[in-house]
Parts: structure tokens; C-alpha cells; sequence
């Protein structure tokens, strides 16, 4: 029997090639099931025609920012597209392409690599785009339905973020299982450019988008509620149609593309290493065991993600719930436990390995833990939140030191939570050897990383319930009747739980890219020894066996250097923001200083806005990309192999750290400014809207939106676009052990690179006209 000729891979058991066609059919039924719930939200009415009006002219910028993007980072795909064709003749095919396409395998896997990387970005883009386009039709429903039932505007923003988070699973799925199929034991050569592709468009869509949307929140936010005294979405604020389509092209576009390059990187870790394991045993299961993980991941999403609407009407009295965020966690763990049982059958049955389905356990459980955990930080009904509210009774600098206090204690337990799961992967598999342990390590990620459904809904969820808001506050602010008061109220809760819903899915996201980052470091040392072994390099001297040596002078330069890169990085970013931040408050208070404009009889210049935010935000893709990418090059270069090993470790330790601290720190000061504004507005006892400390809720708020928005979020691609970057350029940087006159060449130009990377990211913008 050889289905899709799948024995020529060691996949000679009946089950083994039927469970690949059947993860194949699980992404397409993924792709079916997000296409379901699309005419499901759209069968619902778009509302008033104010609130079309308002919803058209966040749809219109939010394409037109997307088209001046993609122009911007066509010709950087393209002419990485030629250096991923072009490295395969630096360095010789691996071992087992050679095996499996003989003298053909430098070309094929030239243009696997090439092609594969293409089809990644192309994934990664349609997933953002896609999502991001489903999130605008989904926010004036989702605000039309509150004037009828706070369960079924929970249902489309909820649906429509699923949506998102479906097309995550079946192009990620798809992607990595058709590789496989056609490139076999050689998959992981063509499927580090498909992850490669997924993560680099991810960090454009991520800084991209985060500097959109945190320039116009923040300019928004100073003019109109801390100068002006008006609501946050109030239609005399030129800035508000900016901010609503930055949520976005940052949380939804960029967000999607984030998780989708994570989802992608884990298997491609997993897939090398079980390469490796395959290797040794000739045991074709530390293959497919991952990918049938994964098939089982989708279904479980499914069946989750359809049964957040029932709990507000369930059966069981004990288990009704009204609460949005209660029902997500429940529906979550809907789809975990379903999770964990499979794993553990297929364990028994199919791995004969009981350990196998306690590391897809134990990665299920990360992924729960990161749900409570950041809602504890970040959450209004915690107390770090409520701490964070009691600090605004002495003014701005307390609330925001409070802040600070919640997110650096919020970063220490995230790092322990993955530091306990990588004890219980040690555990399992210390007595097999290293690589069956870095194997477990990548296991766990992938476990993680099931319900990528689940976690892009919630997080999609966010921006839509932020957008439906901003609609009806803009089209409902002169309306006072009952039904709309009731109505949004509804939307003010939807909106409250998906800043905590946000806040989980970055931690989420965060946390998986340490691990998938921690895999691909071992998928490092471990090509690293293959192509040291190839060249005779004694067993002694192989990175692959000896581990990286801190001791080593030029490692423990390279571990300083990759230290520091998340916070050049994160400094950039914030820069970014500020300076277009700046520009945006100089034309809402030009804007606010014409007539009748504060008297709502002039309408603002909405498109003024939103064309300096999306100026701003592609100003910066090049040059922070240039950097991500240029400097793990450097550092090979200069200080050799081992070096950059030190400088991979680095990176993850200090932005795992930085990144989950600025996402929740800037979640929480979120949810105490709102917390306030939920208050009845009494300014004599300092209370609600207006009052001292709503405006030093505020501050807080606004220095922690590029933080949680675009510097923290932006570390979660960085990280990844650095270890791929590296893991594709170790070969040639074993054997570039003398540079020569060519090598200097291109050291110079990298530095030169970088050195215009920072410039021009540091420049002042341009003064408005």
C-alpha cells in the first residue's frame, strides 16, 4: 500500500499513511469551517446608517494602509526570495536531501526553499488580511446586536474572530504536511523557509500595524480625554477613525500573523528534530506523531470554539455563565481536555509511549495556565488592577510605577511557568539523552500551540469588541434613550473582557515563542554538528555534542549582544510610536482649534489622520527588519558559530522577559483607566470619567499602549526572525571560520546596514504642513 507515494518517506504502515491524508483533510475542514462561521456573521444587519457611515471609513483606511504595506515589503520578499535560492550553493544540501533527491538535491532543495518561504509569507499575509477584513464586517454587526442580546454580540465577535483563528490552523497545517509529503526526510531544508516566510511578514505586520494603531490611541486619547474632557470614540475627535482601524491592522492583521509564524515554527522545530530521532531509531513516529497532534488540536478548536455561546443558556444551572471571559476559558477547556485524551490514545496505541502524550499534557496545561495567570495581572476583577486603580488617587507617577511593579512581577512567574514545563520535559526523557530531550522540549510547543483556534478567536475577539464599541459610541453619543444605554453598557463589557483576552493571547503568543525559539536553538547545535561532522571537525569540537561554553570570551560577547537586541529593538519601536504619536496630537488640536468642530456642527478630517499614521508606521518596517536580520549575521560572522549560539540564548532570555512585561503591564494600566470610567462620574468625590484620577489613569494608559501594542508584541517575530535567520545561515558560517577579503565585504555591508537601520529610525519626523 503507498498512498501520495508516502512509504518512499518511512511511513509504511496503512494507519501512518492514512493519519497524513487525514491531517490533510482536518486543515481543509478547517478552512470549511471558518468559511461556515464567515456566513454567519454576515447574515447579521449592519445597523443605523451612522454606524455604516463610521464602520465604511475604518474599512477604507484600514485597506488602504494594507496596499501601502504590501508595496513597501514586496521588494525585500523578493530579494530575500533570491538569497534563500542562492544559500544552498554556499553550503552543501543536507545528508538526507542528498539521500532522497541524489544529484538533483542541491536545485530541488534550492527552489523548495525559495518557493517554500513564498508560500509562508503568502500564508502568513492571507491569514492577516483575511482576518483582519472578517474582524471590520464583524464589529457593526456585533454593535448592532447589542441593542438586542448581549449573547449575540458576544457570538459575532467571538464567531468572527474564529474565523481567524480557523484559517491559523488550516494554512499552518496544510502548509507543513504538504512539505513533508513532497520533500520527506529532506522537508526540514524547505520548511525552514516556510517558516522563515510566516515570521518575517508576521514582524512587518507587527511593528507595522502596532505603530499604526498605538500613535493613534495615544494622540487620541491625550487631546480628546485628557485636554478636552470627552469620551474616548467622541466623533469631534479627528484621531478616533485612525485609532479604530489601527485595532485592526495591529491586533487582528498583525496578531494573526504572529500566532500563524508561531504555529508554523514549532512544527518546523519539531519536524527537525524528530528528524534527528528518525535518524537514530529509523522510527518514523517522531514525525508523524506531531503532525496527527496537531490534526487533533484543530478538531479540538472546533468543537471549543462553537460552544462559547451556550453556556449563557446551559442546561446545568451551576455552569450557566453571562460572563464573556468565562465562557471563552470554559469553551477552552472544552478543547484541552478533548486534546489530552486523544494525545494520550494515540500515545498508547500508535507511539507506545505514554510520555509522548504527557508532553502534548503538559503543553495543553501551559497554555491553560497562561490564561489564568495573565488574567490575574491584567484582569479588572484582580487585584493587581484594582492596586493600579487605588494609585491614581495620588496622580499619574504612582499609577505609573504601579504599573511597572505589576508587569516586572507578571514577567517572573510567566518565565516559571516555562521553566517548570521544561523540568517536566527533562524528566520525562533525561535517561534517552539531550536530543530526545530537546525533542520533548519542542513537543510541548506543539501542545501549546493546539489550539491556535481558540487563542486567535480570543484574541481577534478583542479588537472587534474595541471597534463594535468605538461604532456605537461615535454613532450613538447623542442618544440617551434606555435601550441604547442598555446596549452600551453591553458593548463597554465586551470591550473591557477583550483587553484581558488580548493581554492572555500575547502571553500565549510570548510564551510560545520562547519555546519555539529554545527548539530551533536546539535544531541550531544540532545542524551546526551535522555540517561540522561533514567536515571532519573533531567529535570534541562539535557544538552539536559540547553544548555552548559561557566560559568561552567571544560566547559570552555574543550572549551580551543578544541580550541587548530586544531592548534596542523594543527602544525603536517606542521611538516610532512617540514621534508619530507627537504628530497626531499637533493636527487633533489644530483640527479642534477650527469652528464648530467642538460644537459638533463641522465634521473632522478623519483621512488627515489616518494617512500620518499609516506614513509613520511604514517608515519603520525596513529598517527594524534590517536589524533582526543583520545582526545574528554579525555576530556569526565576526565571533564565529558558538558565538552566536550565545548571542540565540540571549535573545530569548531577555526578550521573553522584556516582551511579557510590557504586554501586561500595558494591559493592566488599560483595564484600571477603564475600570475608573466604568465608576459614576462624581468630581467632587474624585470618581468616573473626568476626574484627577481617570486623567492619571490615562497617562498610565497611554504610556502603556506602545508598550502592550507594538514594543511588546514585536518581540514575539523578532525573536523567531533571529533564530531562523540564524539556523539558515549556520552552515555557511561554520565553514567561513576565515573570512578572507569577500567575508570582510560582506561584514562591512552588514554593518552598514545597521548602522542606517538605527539612523533612520532615530530621525525626527518631518514637521506638518
Amino acid at each position: 500500500m503507498d498512498i501520495l507515494g508516502l512509504s518512499r518517506h518511512g511511513l509504511t504502515t496503512p494507519f501512518e499513511q492514512w493519519a497524513i491524508v487525514g491531517v490533510l483533510i482536518t486543515a481543509l475542514i478547517s478552512l470549511l469551517y471558518a468559511w461556515l462561521l464567515r456566513g454567519t456573521v454576515l447574515k447579521h444587519d449592519t445597523g443605523t446608517k451612522p454606524m455604516q457611515d463610521v464602520w465604511n471609513a475604518i474599512r477604507v483606511g484600514a485597506d488602504s494602509y494594507l496596499s501601502r504595506q504590501l508595496k513597501t515589503i514586496l521588494p525585500a520578499i523578493l530579494l530575500l526570495v533570491v538569497a534563500l535560492f542562492l544559500s544552498v550553493y554556499v553550503a552543501e544540501p543536507s545528508s538526507e536531501a542528498t539521500v532522497e533527491f541524489g544529484d538533483k538535491a542541491r536545485n530541488v532543495i534550492a527552489f523548495g526553499r525559495a518557493i517554500a518561504f513564498v508560500v509562508g509569507a503568502f500564508f502568513s499575509m492571507t491569514v492577516g488580511q483575511l482576518g483582519m477584513r472578517m474582524a471590520i464586517q464583524a464589529s457593526v454587526r456585533s454593535a448592532s446586536a447589542s441593542r438586542r442580546s448581549f449573547n449575540e454580540s458576544l457570538s459575532i465577535a467571538y464567531y468572527a474572530g474564529t474565523i481567524t483563528g480557523m484559517l491559523t490552523d488550516g494554512l499552518g497545517l496544510l502548509g507543513g504536511t504538504v512539505i513533508f509529503i513532497i520533500f520527506g526526510r529532506a522537508a526540514p531544508d524547505a520548511l525552514l523557509g516556510f517558516g522563515f516566510g510566516g515570521t518575517l511578514i508576521a514582524l512587518f505586520m507587527r511593528v507595522g500595524g502596532g505603530i499604526y494603531t498605538k500613535a493613534a490611541d495615544v494622540g487620541a486619547d491625550l487631546v480628546g480625554k485628557v485636554e478636552k474632557d470627552i469620551p474616548e470614540d467622541d466623533p469631534r475627535n479627528a484621531a478616533v477613525v485612525a485609532d479604530l482601524v489601527g485595532d485592526n491592522v495591529g491586533d487582528c492583521a498583525g496578531m494573526a500573523a504572529d500566532i500563524f509564524e508561531s504555529y508554523e515554527v514549532t512544527i518546523v522545530s519539531a519536524l527537525i528534530l524528530g528528524l534527528s530521532l528518525y535518524s537514530m531509531t529509523q522510527d518514523i513516529k517522531w514525525i508523524v506523531y506531531p503532525l496527527i497532534i496537531r490534526a487533533i488540536g484543530v478538531i479540538s478548536s472546533i468543537i471549543g470554539t462553537f460552544t462559547v455561546p451556550i453556556w449563557e443558556k446551559f442546561p446545568i444551572k451551576f455552569l450557566r455563565s453571562h460572563d464573556a471571559e468565562e465562557s471563552m476559558f470554559r469553551s477552552y477547556e472544552v478543547s484541552s481536555v478533548n486534546t489530552v485524551l486523544w494525545a494520550f490514545l494515540l500515545s498508547f496505541l500508535y507511539a507506545h509511549d505514554w510520555r509522548m502524550g504527557m508532553l502534548t499534557t503538559i503543553g495543553v496545561g501551559l497554555a491553560v495556565a497562561f490564561n489564568p495567570l495573565t488574567s490575574y495581572f491584567t484582569s479588572t476583577k484582580r487585584e493587581p488592577v484594582k492596586e493600579i486603580v487605588r494609585s491614581t488617587k495620588t496622580g499619574a507617577a504612582t499609577t505609573i510605577l504601579s504599573g511597572l511593579s505589576v508587569g516586572m512581577e507578571s514577567s517572573v512567574w510567566a518565565l516559571i511557568v516555562i521553566a517548570i514545563s521544561f523540568v517536566f520535559a527533562l524528566l520525562l526523557y533525561s535517561a534517552d539523552g539531550a536530543v530526545y530531550v530537546l525533542y520533548a522540549v519542542a513537543m510541548v510547543g506543539i501542545g501549546m500551540l493546539s489550539h491556535t483556534g481558540n487563542n486567535v478567536a480570543m484574541d481577534s475577539y478583542g479588537p472587534i469588541s474595541d471597534n463594535a464599541n468605538g461604532i456605537a459610541e461615535m454613532a450613538w453619543h447623542d442618544q440617551t434613550d434606555e435601550e441604547t444605554l442598555k446596549a452600551r453598557q453591553i458593548m463597554a463589557d465586551l470591550d473591557a473582557v477583550g483587553n484581558t483576552t488580548k493581554a492572555i493571547t500575547k502571553g500565549v503568543a510570548i510564551a510560545s515563542a520562547v519555546i519555539a525559539a529554545v527548539s530551533l536553538f536546539a535544531s541550531y547545535t544540532t545542524d551546526v554538528g551535522r555540517v561540522q561532522e561533514g567536515l571532519g571537525v573533531s567529535e570534541q569540537l562539535r557544538l552539536a555534542f559540547t553544548g555552548i561554553r559561557i566560559n568561552d570570551t567571544r560566547v559570552f560577547i555574543g550572549l551580551l549582544l543578544g541580550g541587548a537586541l530586544p531592548w534596542l529593538f523594543s527602544s525603536l519601536s517606542i521611538r516610532a510610536v512617540t514621534r508619530a504619536a507627537g504628530q497626531i496630537v499637533e493636527e487633533v488640536r489644530k483640527q479642534f482649534r477650527i469652528p464648530g468642530i467642538m460644537e459638533g456642527t463641522v465634521k473632522p478630517d478623519y483621512a488627515r489622520v489616518v494617512s500620518i499614521s499609516t506614513r509613520s508606521a511604514q517608515k519603520e518596517l525596513i529598517p527594524l527588519a534590517i536589524i533582526a536580520i543583520s545582526m545574528p549575521l554579525l555576530v556569526g560572522l565576526v565571533l564565529q558559530v558558538e558565538a552566536l549560539g550565545g548571542f540565540l540564548a540571549g535573545v530569548i532570555l531577555s526578550g521573553q522577559l522584556l516582551a511579557v512585561f510590557m504586554a501586561n503591564a500595558g494591559g493592566a494600566w488599560d483595564n484600571a483607566k477603564k475600570s475608573i470610567e466604568d465608576e459614576p462620574r462624581d468630581l467632587s468625590a474624585n470618581t468616573g470619567k473626568g476626574s484627577e484620577r481617570h486623567k492619571a489613569g490615562v497617562v498610565g494608559d497611554t504610556v502603556g499602549d506602545p508598550l502592550k501594542d507594538t514594543a511588546g508584541p514585536a518581540l514575539n517575530p523578532m525573536i523567531k526572525v533571529v533564530n531562523l535567520v540564524s539556523l539558515l545561515a549556520a552552515p555557511v558560517i561554520v565553514k567561513a571560520t576565515h573570512l578572507g577579503v569577500g567575508g570582510w565585504i560582506v561584514v562591512l555591508v552588514l554593518v552598514a546596514g545597521l548602522v542606517w537601520s538605527i539612523l533612520r529610525s532615530k530621525k525626527a519626523a518631518p514637521e506638518l504642513e
